[in-house]
């Protein structure tokens, strides 16, 4: 059954991102590869690092990269092969981060030379952290700017910037959905039905500023885990030295505690996994009873962590932290949220889920409602569509 979008616009749209190549790790990309996917009779170009198998024919990829890791070397490779390509192309749409650095390269030598092209930005994050509001509005170039969140599309209306447009990364529902717990994931994990499973999804060790309060929680309250058969999964996305250094460090506190048992290492099971298949976060949620998303700072994330929608997609009940940001995931009735840095609050919320099998049960139905009204990737292809009618 063919469930693609169909439109007689005929309009032709490079999405400009980092390399779209496996590992599907990195929500960008990820997010680019399925909505080129799902949007039939407009041709789309995907910027890849060598050939990917089985895509539609009005996916057009060009091979421009040649590494994964989007380094300055690469941004210059894509610099080079844009004002190439650009002229076949109705409209440019950029779907990464923007940087000082990679502004500036599109800027002056691609988008300001190429009147015939419209151009789109898709921001994930403003990255508050790092840039005033001075940089942001010089980090803007789009015709059109789209935002991941309202947070970040009210942000720009005060900054003055009108042409923009919220609209949420879309997941694919095929995938992530409710399934039985698979025994061969039971069996790479060491893990059984008796078991309870906790996942921090899609968190980093160096980043978030979750880990550390995590690995006390599992320190401090470790026999009461133990007795309910309880079992951690940390996070699985190793991004740099600085991740490898924390880690490290977790694991000697893990060792020191003997708490080894009721703690899995995600990264080092994905490696031995197909890291080429794309329902790894799936299967890996479907082995999960609970979520865990507990951070103390955004700083570095895109303003909607996609392993939270995808998890409760799958129908998993979610815990959250009382980020401001984070409200737009919750809606009172899909989530559990707790106090920022409060241990015994998420002690108290793991151990109340761990109690109310139908609380889970009701807070992961409404979970898959909330993704599926928000987030399905047919959705989100229906409005770029229109957006890319339009303009």
């Amino acid at each position: 059954m063919n469930n693609k979008i169909s439109t007689k616009g005929g309009k032709k749209i490079l999405l400009v991102t980092r390399p779209i190549a496996p590992p599907w790790d990195e929500a960008s990309k990820n997010f680019a590869f399925y909505l080129a996917k799902n949007v039939a009779d407009l041709e789309f170009g995907l910027l890849t690092n060598g050939i990917l198998p089985d895509l539609p024919s009005n996916v057009r990829q060009k091979a421009i990269y040649t590494s994964n890791d989007f380094s300055y070397f690469q941004k210059l490779r894509l610099i080079k092969n844009l004002r190439k390509i650009k002229k076949d192309f109705d409209i440019l749409h950029y779907i990464f981060t923007p940087t000082k650095q990679n502004t500036f390269l599109i800027k002056h030598f691609v988008s300001c030379s190429n009147k015939s092209s419209r151009v789109i930005q898709t921001i994930a994050t403003l990255r508050e952290d790092l840039y005033g509001e001075k940089d942001i509005k010089n980090l803007m170039f789009g015709d059109l700017i789209i935002t991941y969140s309202d947070y970040a599309k009210n942000k720009l209306n005060r900054l003055g910037f009108q042409n923009i447009k919220r609209v949420y990364p879309g997941i694919d529902l095929d995938i992530y959905k409710e399934t039985p717990k698979d025994p061969e994931m039971q069996k790479m994990f060491n893990i059984n039905n008796k078991n309870f499973i906790v996942q921090y999804a899609g968190g980093e060790y160096a980043r978030l500023g979750a880990i550390d309060d995590l690995v006390s929680l599992i320190i401090k309250f470790c026999e009461e885990f133990r007795k309910r058969k309880i079992v951690f999964f940390l996070p699985g996305r190793m991004k740099n030295k600085n991740d490898f250094e924390k880690k490290a460090k977790i694991k000697k506190k893990i060792h020191e505690a003997s708490a080894e048992d009721i703690i899995r290492y995600t990264d080092e099971i994905q490696v031995e996994f197909d890291s080429h298949g794309q329902n790894w976060m799936s299967r890996v949620n479907n082995i999960s009873d609970i979520v865990l998303f507990p951070v103390r700072n955004m700083n570095g994330k895109f303003d909607i962590p996609l392993v939270v929608p995808e998890a409760m997609a799958c129908e998993k009940p979610v815990i959250l932290s009382d980020l401001p940001i984070l409200g737009e995931l919750s809606n009172g009735k899909n989530s559990v949220i707790i106090p920022r840095g409060n241990i015994k609050a998420l002690r108290d919320a793991i151990f109340d889920l761990y109690d109310h099998p139908e609380k889970r049960k009701e807070l992961g139905q409404n979970a898959r409602e909330f993704a599926a009204e928000n987030f399905d990737i047919k959705k989100i292809a229906e409005i770029y569509k229109q957006i890319y009618e339009k303009l």
